[in-house]
């Protein structure tokens, strides 16, 4: 996070890190560039982060960067937010859990609609591509719940 927050600070673009306390104890998350809003937990990061942002980009991580991710998948799929998400597939680092997706799909775990959520890329342009062009369907199987 640090590397890409600096890169967008030095090309004059705004930088938002939203940190929970925890992680500023012993300078955990290192040194901040842009503005900085301390939040209590984990979930009020990811419920403000979902309220701030305009869509949501997934660049290789770890499980943190995982739940992530599939929160908001699945807050998209609920339709707690209908905003762009997509996975930045470098060097296919994203290939195996792609797969894993559409696996899920013809199991029928996940419909055709709610696959479309996610959107992934391999360059940085064709993902702002997609982003742009994507356009929210709620999922009919999930209409009961409202």
């Amino acid at each position: 996070m640090g590397c890409v927050s600096t890169v967008v600070a030095q090309h004059e673009r705004q930088v938002l890190g939203i940190i929970p306390s925890a992680f500023t104890v012993n300078n955990l998350v290192g040194e901040t560039c842009g503005k900085e809003i301390k939040v209590a937990t984990m979930q009020e990061r990811l419920v403000m982060m979902m309220e701030l942002s305009d869509a949501f980009i997934t660049l290789p991580g770890g499980f943190g960067t995982l739940e992530e991710l599939f929160q908001m998948i699945s807050w998209a799929q609920l339709s707690i937010h209908n905003k762009p998400i997509g996975v930045l597939n470098i060097n296919g680092f994203f290939n195996g859990l792609l797969s894993f997706v559409d696996h899920a799909v013809k199991q029928e775990f996940i419909t055709p609609r709610a696959r479309k959520i996610l959107i992934s890329a391999t360059t940085a342009d064709e993902l702002v591509d997609k982003l742009q062009a994507f356009r929210f369907e709620s999922d009919p199987a999930l209409s009961k719940l409202k």
